[in-house]
């Protein structure tokens, strides 16, 4: 029988040889988390220590960091020196506003410069407003910032932000808060195999299979909050998502076998006893 111990240390070795670069950052974990629609904050630590993610991202225009003095301080529970804390600018509909939102992060994390932008471009699909996009990375970048973008699954937008110098392009799966799982699998196949910085699928996650098939894609990590928070049992389906992406990883490394167009028995039918 095995001992459950040595899959433990089977699959930490498998994390420690295959880590996640972002930024000159090294990483274990390839899934990261939202910190958004928990019931509390309990909940919310909870989730994200079952996620095992080492990177969470906050959006400043809905949860406090120290903007409000009065108000309980998301990073008294999930402090900076034990996760990496990852802005956002969800909720911004202008570049102006998402490049504002960024210099604030940079002034409450003291200088902190690691940002993921979001510009949505419609307040009904919350689709991202692909030429603000750029528009508000291009100036970002130009300031110091180092960019995870957000943005549609067009594998040519991807091309453009990694031009620009983004340190990450993070194309939708579907819309925002679906959970419709991955609708265009071949765009996201294209943006990974043209891609030369980390991919991660963000928005659109609605369980662990979809996270599975995310990095089987080829990508290099994934993001979500909904998929989590939203769930009957948020913290069990934050273990789930760190599974889901753990096993996807090991067998896009892996590779899967070729798809054929009939049976291929997988015991010899030939030299059996009975022949």
């Amino acid at each position: 029988m095995t001992n459950p111990d040595s899959r433990s240390t089977a699959a930490n070795r498998v994390e420690a040889d295959d880590p996640l670069r972002v930024a000159g950052r090294t990483y274990h974990s390839r899934l990261m988390v939202g910190t958004g629609k928990y019931r509390d904050l309990d909940e919310t630590v909870r989730a994200v220590e079952a996620s095992g993610a080492e990177v969470v991202t906050v959006a400043l225009r809905r949860t406090n960091i120290g903007q409000n003095p009065d108000e309980p301080n998301l990073l008294e529970v999930l402090p900076p020196d034990r996760y990496t804390i990852l802005p956002n600018t969800a909720g911004c509909f202008t570049a102006k506003d998402a490049i504002r939102t960024c210099r604030l992060a940079r002034e409450l994390l003291d200088g902190h410069t690691l940002v993921k932008l979001e510009v949505l471009g419609d307040q009904r699909t919350l689709y991202p407003d692909v030429p603000a996009t750029l528009e508000a990375a291009k100036i970002l970048v130009d300031e110091g910032f180092e960019v995870m973008a957000y943005t549609s699954d067009d594998p040519i937008t991807a091309r453009r932000l990694e031009e620009i110098g983004c340190v990450a392009v993070m194309p939708l799966a579907a819309p925002i808060g679906s959970g419709l799982g991955i609708q265009n699998p071949y765009n996201i196949v294209e943006i990974v195999r043209n891609a030369t910085v980390p991919v991660l699928v963000d928005a659109g996650v609605g369980t662990a299979s979809d996270a599975a098939v995310a990095m089987e894609l080829g990508c290099d990590a994934v993001l979500m909050n909904t998929a989590i928070a939203a769930a009957r049992d948020p913290v069990l389906m934050a273990s789930a998502m760190r599974k889901a992406v753990e096993a996807g990883r090991e067998a896009f490394r892996a590779g899967r076998m070729p798809r054929r167009a009939q049976a291929d028995p997988s015991s010899p039918t030939e030299g059996t006893f009975f022949e």
